[in-house]
């Protein structure tokens, strides 16, 4: 980034040079500045564009110091054009082109105007503003307003275009490795959303610091300056009085009153009166009076801008502005200097005692400066003064807010952000727990993201950093522990429910693994139904999960149910099927009774479901199944799913009082009763994958079947 600089100011000093060598009409002086704007951004484009102006008035004309301002707003402005697009388009740089013209140009020309005591510059400009003035007859400031703007649109097209041409052609790998050594440490959550964040209040401190202190510092050298101003305009009407009592003899004033140009010497001291005011450019009026009580009587009056002056003998009548001097002025006493404002203008008066030999003051040399001239000196100190002082604040401020954003914003907002990371993956860890799918590798991830904000610092921050990452690790580790003990916890609860609900199982000796293979087909119709887009407010990821664990106590009931009637080989009476059905009402009532003993023991989550499934996987979608005889959506979506499950394999089971279905026929099945025993939606879901279930099934039962011994 200090090479970019570097080469930024070459880009804007040298071309400038090679015009003056060549007499180009245009200034080619930013053009490192909009360069260094597209490659590095606000900060460095500032300095080169501060820079150059600042080696111009070090080492030509002090007077280019004071345009740096100008460079700084044209380097903020090709930083923000090119960030939004601007320069990817010709027809945009057009835009480009115009803006920066009207910075460099329209500003440049009020500058111009006023630092050269609101009249015509000495640049490039100066010729065509003086055309426009004597051929179009536009005022002063008009000529140099479209004369300075005419020619900033030649020299920023040809800078803007060259500044494009050189950065198309800068290798993709230097721009992408001069992105990498400055932005390196930017922020990289700033764009994500906070309410009130930490750069706007660090921002809005140092602005309103550099505003207070800036306008503290302007307004203390404003008035020192304006201080400094009078009492330098007070000495030079002394010196002007001094010079102009020396040339006048004290003796002849009263003849000088009565005859005028005709008393010998007369014309001889007007004449020298006339040198000492034009030796000090500043003085408006020069005049020697006699004050006496009826007025003041007039011993010398210049003539000024073409009015003649007072007649030597004329009395003139006293201002009012001067009347509290009146006793001292007859008394021939020295009076302090008089600001006033009158008949002749806006007026700085310094009154000299002419004395004659016997000491007696016998008339006033007087010397008047326009308080205007003083105004305008002001007027002009005041702009270079505030084109320093933003200039300068402006780096100062930009230098100053990247340090404590690389320090302190960035550093903060990086572990803010990781805190609201590891938070939010914390919460869902609990959410895992409960539901029994906690994955612990986002936290770590989070975890180990902390470390590599590698922030390095010997105060506060670093101490803050080092607390900071002691923290979510230990975080990591408790909730890891937690994981493992909750993980070994929730494995016994299922392996218990499991052997229970296996035991049960094991007293119908026609389903051998009928709860396993019923658990995979359900969890298997869910994950379909859940890629299909169907119900989607109810099914997702944890929903299928407790599907799975609750499968296989949908049997459960059974426990309920005699030996006799469970194993029978025949036909069931209708009291005896009566019984077999009541193993749906006993397991819902054993699977409540184990929610309500369990209270908050062990996570019982998922037997909410099993209840579902235990009590109603008998209902039928037209309403004539049992035990409640619900009907559709009535019918729990966990009930409707194993239902499918359910009867699917029991069809293509092998059973002892029968052989196992063969595919076609028990999808027959099955799809003939989409709409009265299942629901239709389950079952289109249970088609696109029962193929792949049922040859599942089969080269598994082909698997564990004992071979045939051979005689």
């Amino acid at each position: 980034m200090i090479l970019l600089i570097v080469i930024g100011l070459l880009l804007n000093v040298i071309p400038a040079q090679l015009r003056l060598e060549f007499g180009v009409p245009l200034y080619l002086d930013c053009l490192g500045t909009v360069l260094t704007a597209m490659l590095g951004g606000y900060l460095p484009s500032v300095i080169v564009g501060f820079g150059v102006n600042a080696y111009n008035g070090i080492t030509q004309e002090p007077v280019a110091m004071y345009y740096g301002v100008l460079s700084i707003f044209i380097a903020t402005t090709a930083t923000y054009m090119y960030r939004r697009g601007f320069f990817k388009r010709i027809w945009k740089l057009l835009i480009v082109i115009l803006v920066l013209a009207l910075i460099g140009g329209g500003l440049g020309s009020i500058f111009t105007y006023a630092l050269y005591g609101f009249n015509f510059g000495e640049g490039i400009s100066a010729p065509f503003a003086i055309a426009f003035h004597d051929v179009m007859h536009w005022d002063r400031f008009t000529s140099q307003f479209v004369a300075d703007i005419v020619i900033d649109i030649f020299d920023k097209s040809a800078i803007v275009l060259l500044s494009a041409l050189i950065f198309r052609f800068i290798p993709k790998a230097y721009k992408e490795k001069l992105k990498d050594s400055y932005f390196k440490h930017n922020n990289p959550y700033e764009k994500k959303t906070v309410r009130n964040p930490l750069l706007n209040k660090v921002v809005m401190m140092v602005i309103v610091a550099e505003v207070l202190l800036g306008g503290l510092a302007s307004t203390i050298g404003f008035l020192l300056y304006r201080s400094n101003s009078i009492n330098n305009f007070i000495s030079i009407a002394q010196g002007v009085t001094k010079a102009a009592s020396i040339a006048i003899d004290a003796e002849k004033v009263d003849d000088y009153i009565a005859r005028g140009f005709e008393v010998e010497g007369y014309s001889r001291v007007r004449d020298v009166l006339e040198d000492v005011r034009e030796s000090f450019s500043q003085t408006k009026f020069l005049y020697v009076y006699k004050i006496l009580e009826d007025g003041c009587h007039v011993v010398f009056d210049l003539d000024t801008d073409g009015e003649p002056g007072g007649s030597p003998g004329d009395r003139i009548d006293f201002d009012p502005s001067f009347e509290p001097y009146l006793p001292n002025l007859l008394a021939g006493e020295e009076i302090e200097p008089i600001i006033s404002d009158d008949q002749f203008g806006w007026l700085l008066t310094v009154y000299r005692p002419l004395k004659n030999a016997a000491g007696k003051t016998v008339a006033y040399v007087a010397a008047d400066i326009s308080m205007e001239s003083i105004v305008r000196d002001e007027a002009m100190f005041f702009i270079k003064l505030l084109s320093l002082f933003f200039g300068l604040s402006i780096i100062i401020m930009m230098i100053v807010i990247e340090l404590m954003k690389r320090n302190i914003v960035i550093p903060v907002n990086k572990m803010s952000f990781a805190t609201m990371k590891i938070a939010g993956e914390t919460m869902r860890a609990t959410f895992a727990f409960e539901m029994g799918n906690v994955n612990l590798t986002r936290i770590r991830d989070a975890v180990e993201k902390v470390k590599e904000l590698d922030i390095k610092s010997n105060d506060e921050i670093g101490q803050l950093y080092e607390y900071f990452c002691d923290m979510t690790r230990d975080t990591y580790n408790f909730i890891h522990q937690v994981h493992e003990q909750n993980d070994r916890i929730q494995r016994m609860q299922e392996v218990i429910i499991m052997e229970f609900a296996e035991m049960v199982e094991a007293r119908d000796k026609s389903t051998g693994d009928h709860i396993k293979k019923t658990a995979e087909y359900v969890e298997a119709i869910a994950k379909e139904l859940q890629k299909e887009g169907k119900f989607k407010g109810v099914l997702n990821d944890a929903y299928v999960h407790k599907l799975k664990q609750a499968a296989p106590l949908h049997d459960i009931g059974k426990i309920a149910v005699s030996d006799l009637i469970l194993n029978k080989n025949g036909k069931l009476t209708d009291e005896e099927f009566a019984i077999m059905k009541s193993h749906t009402t006993e397991g819902g009532k054993i699977l409540k009774k184990m929610v309500e003993d369990a209270g908050d023991t062990f996570d019982a989550n998922y037997l909410n479901e099993s209840i579902e499934m235990a009590s109603f996987h008998h209902e039928k979608w037209d309403g004539s199944g049992y035990p409640n005889r619900l009907k559709g959506e009535e019918i729990p979506l966990s009930a409707r799913i194993m239902a499918v499950a359910d009867v699917f394999d029991a069809l293509i089971a092998e059973r002892v009082y029968k052989k196992g279905f063969s595919y076609e026929k028990a999808m027959d099945i099955i799809t003939g009763g989409a709409g009265t025993h299942f629901d239709p939606v389950v079952v289109e879901a249970f088609t696109h994958i029962s193929r792949s279930l049922y040859d599942a099934r089969t080269r598994l039962a082909s698997e564990t079947e004992p071979p045939v011994e051979k005689n």
